[in-house]
């Protein structure tokens, strides 16, 4: 099952004798809390991207063994951006150069 080896899968809790997965998400203050659907977007911690779940070079680096342990998960792109993360330039290129003009925007 591919669910089982997905990394913010934390545990099972079972209700009314039907075991319910758990994902351990990331909220719009870097805190991580548990919840019972999975988050629609991932992240690198460190440097702080954020992108679709099947990123060709997200799932590049997971492959290498070096990207899991930075992993976290969001609700949602709006979620995302919120905690101050920025969209990845491959996976989603239009909110990376809405991102890109924004910080343009700032500077002058």
């Amino acid at each position: 099952n591919w669910a089982r080896s997905l990394p913010y899968l934390r545990q099972r809790v079972w209700m009314n004798n039907v075991a319910q997965k758990n994902y351990r998400l990331i909220d719009e203050t870097c805190r991580a809390y548990e919840s019972p659907t999975p988050g629609t977007v991932g992240g690198h911690r460190r440097s702080r991207i954020y992108g679709r779940l099947d990123c060709p070079n997200a799932l590049r680096w997971l492959a290498k063994g070096h990207y899991a342990p930075q992993r976290v998960f969001f609700r949602d792109e709006k979620t995302a951006r919120s905690a101050g993360y920025r969209a990845c330039a491959i996976c989603m290129p239009d909110a990376y150069r809405a991102w890109k003009q924004g910080l343009s925007g700032k500077a002058s």
